[in-house]
């Protein structure tokens, strides 16, 4: 079974959480991108957009590097891979328990027409 480290899923999630960090690697996923473009993009102030990449960078989603007077953005090496193989084991188990619904209903709709009853 896999292992997974709680803090580190905090982190992402927390990071993922938020409709602007969200779009923000949309697009750093098109291209990479200085602070002040992103800012510009998202209509923010440059103070709130490096909040939002510095949550990112946390998570390890996003890497900045610095020339001259510009930060420039760019997908970081999370992959989100621990965080999907998560997400993927509780949907497995939430399909499993609707097929199993699935079953007790046309169970019951069988035992309800075998009856005489209108389904």
């Amino acid at each position: 079974m896999v292992q997974f480290n709680a803090q580190h899923f905090d982190t992402s999630f927390a990071a993922l959480s938020d409709a602007t960090r969200r779009g923000v690697l949309e697009q750093l996923a098109r291209q990479d991108a200085s602070i002040s473009e992103l800012a510009e993009t998202f209509e923010m102030t440059l103070t709130g957009m490096k909040k939002h990449v510095s949550v990112l960078e946390q998570a390890g989603l996003v890497v900045t590097e610095k020339v001259g007077r510009v930060r420039t953005c760019r997908l970081g090496v999370s992959r989100l891979e621990q965080e999907a193989a998560w997400i993927e084991r509780y949907r497995q188990m939430w399909a499993a328990r609707f097929n199993e619904l699935d079953k007790v209903v046309e169970e019951l709709k069988r035992r309800e027409k075998a009856n005489g009853r209108p389904s």
